[in-house]
């Protein structure tokens, strides 16, 4: 039984590069640096936000209601929390951001009862964080969020463009242009 077993090992061993492949549609990993001034970046966005949706293609019900995000650093620095909601919308998905082994990583925990994970590219400008798809824990019965682009702005304003993946790979497109509030000052618009 033994000489079976450490040739399991050492096939094991052997084969071991082979798993380690890159997958041909993983998205192009950010350098650590980047990664590093990606979440840096993000993390500037911690407050409270308020916009109006933007949905392609029209959802009634959606198209035009106002989006509050409330964004905080949490666990020391290490994770940033962003939460949504839309007025007249009970549910709020909530998304974490953090670096994972020198990778900026967003898990979002989503109303349709799944965490997509997707992987962060920041742009040659800096002005650009964009999420790629990476892998999907739970079910994918009602779709899924699939990817996810900040644009900074300046400090007071960026915009977030979210595709959610229906059913049938049918894309469906959020943007909101958001405003930064705090409890002096009403965003202009609302």
């Amino acid at each position: 039984m033994k000489p079976i077993f450490a040739l399991l090992v050492l096939l094991l061993s052997m084969s071991s590069p082979m798993f380690a492949q890159p997958r041909p549609d993983a998205p192009d990993l950010a350098a650590p640096a980047d990664a590093q001034e990606a979440f840096t970046k993000l993390k500037s966005l911690a407050g409270s936000w308020v916009g109006q949706l933007s949905v392609t293609p029209a959802a009634p019900g959606f198209d035009g209601k106002f989006m509050q995000i409330s964004m905080r650093v949490t666990s020391r620095g290490n994770a940033l929390a962003h939460e949504l909601s839309v007025s007249g919308i009970p549910d709020h998905p909530l998304t974490m951001f953090y670096l994972d082994e020198d990778q900026l990583t967003l898990t979002h925990y989503c109303d349709a009862g799944n965490r997509p994970r997707m992987i962060g590219t920041v742009s040659p400008d800096g002005n650009t964080v964009e999420f790629e798809f990476l892998d999907l824990d739970g079910s994918n019965e009602h779709g899924h969020m699939h990817h996810v682009v900040f644009t900074f702005i300046d400090e007071d304003h960026h915009t977030e463009e979210w595709t959610y993946m229906m059913p049938g790979d049918n894309p469906a497109r959020v943007r909101v242009e958001l405003q930064r509030t705090n409890a002096e000052t009403e965003p202009s618009g609302t």
